[in-house]
């Protein structure tokens, strides 16, 4: 037993003493430098075996010896251990024993847990390994095996995962040494919450396990197939494989705006959510021009939200969300080209057209003054737009050479962008956020056209004289040309057959005109039609109408106005229609002719004519005395019933035929009361001669009454007739009057007008 406990067995030896001296000495220096590092001695089985007799196999021990080469390093192996429970300082002995001539070597003062060991491939082994070995709570492992069976291929250093429609692809890279021996490998795999393990297996470096749930976060090792050259082939550490994400990314807002301190560029700020349900870890954005330049950039970020610098130009975005094994579906959108910017209208580009495979651009500006870079884009409407990137620090024009694109094609409207770009060791794109700025745009025909197709007309608001056209503009497509404006034409038709056409010619940017100066009640037809600079286009489909009669509406107007005057102004019309032609009477109060009356006797025969019974109010008596002749009562008696009353002057113009008039429809009643119809019987009528005379008006004078009066027939005189005059002749003639009764209130009063 020297140094460290090891014995050496030196009994067969044949060295000199002096040999065997300076072995000694080197056998000291090495125990006491092992105190210092880790260092490797021969050793013997039985010492080895009454060295370490105190040390046992535990569980809180070291465990999990493994001895085991690799391909590229012939004769040498490595063993590792795992560590036990015990104290954190920690040294290790390994002891390697073959077969073959007792060898045994002690490699001690191990403080890591592995080592490397060299063998004898013919013999087997057999290693220990013992933690703390000087100590009481001493723990030891074992190991044994045949070194041409330990050689070892893999864990693969790298595995990627990724799934897609219920399947789970792995794709494994083994080390360079192992690579060349091992064909196939397996796979094992589980739900993250399952005990139960199921196996696939593949060759090279490329697996694909189907009808996994797309829902399920997986669990997943690794190992090769054993052969010849890999007799060891270890299962890998548990790799984890997130659950595939099935749904895409939602878009939920764009925002479109300049870029400050910039012309022709724009800050693009896009928005968008994920399900959160779905284990994700980012999003993916892939950018790139719709024109088709080969520059594709690809923008990775946590937040789902990005800020792009772009031109006006239009752009493609593709966002995903990802994650180490899966990419969910792409959302794509497309910014469009932006045409409208500040700084990029009409006027700064022009083109001229050589050819369908050649053009030229020109700009207004000096651009080269600050750019060398540039690219044009040019676009048929709804096709691919095509690019060509330029150098130019010479000229303000650029001939375009397009024999390698698509030809130019008639009658078809373009659409052309210049680009410049601030990078000047080359042209083309090196990436696309903030890389370039629009100059301006404009359109050209490489050959134009006419129209071929017409509006769409409609007739409003059609009057005696005018009508309000409307059409519907002409599509783009249709009309082969810069439209410079629109010719109306319209054509009127006369009664005697006779056509009269003529047109007018209005701006392409309207799409209603008024036709004035039309003659009322005449049929016209309408057409239109656009036209360029190729010329005028075809014409729309017929639109005729007619405009209003000059009397149709006015004569209903007319009626409807005549009804309404009559209704509301004729009676006040009629009025003073009848002041004006038929002056009024003069109140006979007021006439120089009226005296009041006197005497006892006539106010006695005026009281009794008052009380005359008339059934209507227009029926009236008259009395007439003279004042020289007395008016017999058979005459006076015989023309009371003549007379009619004309007090009220709205009255008179009913007085056509027979101005006196009395009342015959109620027989019943009777003119006079029946005392002073008896007053009356006993007398005598003489028949006087009727007069056909009528009177003008309600009042008259004593002549004018007398004219009207017809003469009495001299006849003789009875004795009773005479008896009854000189009854009559008792009224003063000095008071002779004519005065008419009525049964009207007014009439009532004893206020009585008296014509002298």
């Amino acid at each position: 037993m020297v140094g460290g406990g090891f014995q050496f067995d030196l009994s067969d030896s044949k060295c000199s003493p002096h040999l065997l001296l300076l072995g000694l000495i080197l056998a000291h220096l090495t125990m006491f430098s092992s105190h210092v590092r880790a260092s490797s001695v021969t050793c013997n089985s039985t010492s080895v075996s009454l060295k370490y007799q105190h040390c046992g196999v535990h569980p809180d021990g070291v465990h999990d010896l493994d001895c085991f080469g690799s391909s590229k390093k012939q004769g040498w192996k490595t063993c590792k251990w795992k560590p036990g429970d015990g104290a954190s300082e920690k040294t290790y002995t390994l002891i390697i024993q073959q077969q073959s001539k007792e060898f045994c070597k002690a490699h001690i003062n191990i403080t890591d847990v592995s080592k490397k060991i060299q063998l004898n491939e013919k013999y087997n082994m057999t290693a220990e390994v013992y933690e703390n070995s000087e100590s009481a709570n001493c723990t030891k492992a074992v190991f044994r095996g045949s070194p041409k069976k330990l050689w070892r291929c893999g864990p693969p250093y790298a595995a990627s995962f990724s799934r897609h429609s219920g399947r789970l692809a792995v794709n494994v890279s083994w080390p360079q040494g192992d690579r060349k021996y091992i064909k196939d490998y397996y796979i094992r795999y589980k739900a993250l919450d399952s005990l139960l393990w199921s196996e696939a297996q593949s060759q090279r470096e490329k697996c694909t396990v189907e009808h996994v749930n797309a829902s399920l976060v997986y669990t997943v090792q690794i190992k090769c197939v054993t052969t010849s050259k890999c007799s060891q082939c270890l299962w890998s550490d548990a790799y984890t494989v997130p659950s595939e994400l099935t749904t895409r990314p939602v878009i939920v807002g764009l925002k479109d705006t300049d870029f400050a301190g910039s012309t022709g560029r724009r800050l693009i700020t896009l928005t968008w959510r994920f399900s959160a349900k779905e284990l994700h870890d980012g999003y993916r954005i892939n950018v790139r021009k719709v024109s088709g330049e080969a520059t594709h950039e690809q923008i990775n970020t946590t937040q789902p939200e990005i800020t792009l610098i772009l031109s006006y130009s239009a752009y493609h975005l593709n966002i995903s969300a990802v994650n180490n094994a899966s990419t969910s579906p792409g959302v794509t959108y497309i910014i469009p080209q932006r045409e409208d910017g500040p700084g990029t209208g009409a006027g700064k580009l022009n083109v001229t057209v050589h050819s369908n495979t050649s053009l030229t651009i020109y700009w207004k500006d000096n651009l080269i003054e600050k750019y060398v870079c540039y690219s044009a884009e040019w676009i048929k409407k709804g096709h691919k737009s095509a690019y060509m990137s330029f150098f130019q620090d010479e000229d303000n024009y650029k001939t375009l050479s397009l024999s390698l694109q698509e030809p130019l094609e008639p009658y078809a409207r373009y659409s052309i962008t210049l680009h410049t770009r601030p990078n000047k060791d080359t042209c083309n794109m090196k990436h696309i956020n903030n890389s370039e700025s629009t100059y301006g745009s404009t359109q050209f025909y490489f050959i134009e056209g006419s129209p071929v197709s017409a509006p769409s007309i409609s007739n409003h608001n059609v009057t005696l004289n005018s009508v309000l056209l409307r059409w519907t503009s002409i599509p783009e497509e249709d009309i082969q040309g810069f439209l410079q404006g629109y010719i109306i034409h319209y054509t009127e038709f006369q009664n005697w057959g006779a056509r009269t056409e003529r047109n007018i010619t209005v701006d392409p940017e309207l799409n209603s005109y008024e036709l004035l100066d039309l003659k009322s009640g005449t049929a016209y037809e309408v057409q239109i039609s656009g036209f360029t600079r190729a010329g005028e286009g075809v014409r729309s489909k017929e639109s005729l109408f007619k405009t209003t009669p000059q009397d149709s509406h006015l004569g209903v107007i007319t009626v409807f106005a005549v009804l309404a005057i009559v209704l509301f102004c004729g009676p006040p019309i009629i009025k003073r229609t009848k002041v004006i032609l038929w002056p009024s009477i003069p109140n006979p109060r007021n006439s120089n002719a009226m005296q009041k009356i006197e005497g006892a006797c006539e106010l006695e025969l005026l009281q009794s004519l008052k009380t005359l019974k008339v059934e209507e109010w227009d029926t009236n008596s008259l009395q007439i005395v003279e004042k020289e002749d007395v008016i017999p009562a058979s005459t006076l008696t015989s023309m009371l019933p003549l007379l009619h009353p004309s007090e009220d002057e709205e009255d008179s113009e009913d007085m056509s035929g027979e101005w006196f008039q009395r009342d015959s429809e109620d027989p019943s009643d009777d003119i006079f009361p029946d005392d002073t119809i008896e007053s009356f019987s006993d007398i005598q009528r003489t028949d006087l001669q009727t007069s056909t005379q009528v009177f003008p008006t309600g009042y008259t004078t004593m002549e004018m009454f007398q004219h009207g009066m017809p003469q009495p027939v001299s006849t003789p005189v009875t004795q009773e007739a005479e008896s009854v005059e000189a009854d009559l002749t008792a009224v003063k003639s000095s008071l002779d009057y004519v005065r008419q009764f009525s049964t009207s209130p007014i009439l009532d009063s004893e206020d009585m007008s008296t014509i002298l």
